[in-house]
């Protein structure tokens, strides 16, 4: 993730918090080049359809932000991980959409990557993946919150660790074990709800 003037992302982000809606318009400059890269690697991943590219998927998100109130957001990280949590919900109710328009059948596949998953690239249902991961964050919350800021956030373990207040090994650990756990729910038999691994 680019670390290209953080002061001035922080000053802005503070000046939107405190209700200056010009803020984060002048933040978004700033920021849509990492947000762009986060879209792209989704989409990368077989998250494409006719209607849906990195930059809508960005432009989205963006008005999302602008319509959003009471949003505090104290740096970077903060920024781009409540940006992680709309790129996830734009992403699932964008599958949802799909599903509900072909009446039921076939929901938009993500495969789960190797960096998530430690097996060979499968394809996932997004709705899939989302149910596991709320499954995931009943369990164990930082955990769910580990895996959105690392799978939709696109933020490195040490990015991570600083947004979540955790260190880098608690991260490791919880996101090998969050690892393990949602590939368990996604290709493993369904035999009621496990616990975290």
């Amino acid at each position: 993730m680019e670390t290209e003037a953080p002061q001035s992302i922080t000053g802005l982000l503070t000046a939107w918090a405190n209700g200056d809606e010009a803020a984060l318009h002048g933040l978004m400059p700033m920021v849509y080049p990492e947000l762009r890269r986060i879209a792209r690697k989704h989409l990368a991943r077989g998250f494409r359809t006719d209607t849906m590219e990195s930059a809508a998927l960005v432009n989205e998100a963006y008005l999302k932000l602008v319509r959003a109130h009471d949003i505090h957001c104290e740096g970077r990280l903060q920024f781009f991980a409540l940006c992680a949590q709309i790129i996830r919900r734009i992403m699932v109710d964008h599958a949802r959409n799909r599903l509900y328009a072909k009446r039921g059948g076939g929901a938009a596949q993500v495969p789960i990557d190797e960096g998530l998953i430690e097996a060979p690239a499968k394809g996932v249902d997004v709705l899939a993946l989302d149910g596991a991961l709320a499954s995931l964050s009943k369990v164990d919350p930082r955990k769910g919150r580990i895996v959105e800021l690392r799978y939709f956030g696109g933020l490195s373990v040490e990015e991570t660790a600083q947004a979540l207040g955790i260190s880098p090994e608690t991260a490791k650990r919880d996101w090998k074990m969050a690892k393990a756990w949602l590939f368990r729910e996604l290709t493993g038999p369904r035999h009621g709800p496990a616990g975290p691994a």
